[in-house]
């Protein structure tokens, strides 16, 4: 399976924990990200949020983190759809 590099404008998959339990209905996402509230391996409330995001739209989701007082557990880039979509097209 061949990648291609990341680009600012290139849409992929983004996973962000935060510590505590978000409320979907408060944060207006316009339903870029989905939200799951869990208990990590300690027991402590997390929050994954999980979306295709491109670069803009990913620092306007930390930005509005940020903006409400939420730190960062972790920011991953879990799945580039777009090399995905090139592979099964093959």
């Amino acid at each position: 399976m061949e990648k291609r590099p990341l680009s600012l404008s290139q849409p992929v998959t983004y996973l962000i924990k935060v510590p505590g339990h978000l409320d979907a209905s408060v944060l207006d996402w316009g339903g870029a990200m989905t939200l799951v509230a869990k208990f990590d391996e300690d027991g402590l409330p997390i929050t994954l949020l999980t979306g295709l995001l491109d670069q803009a739209a990913l620092q306007g989701i930390l930005r509005r983190l940020y903006a409400m007082g939420s730190p960062l557990i972790s920011v991953s880039c879990v799945k580039d759809d777009a090399s995905q979509d090139s592979e099964s097209d093959k």
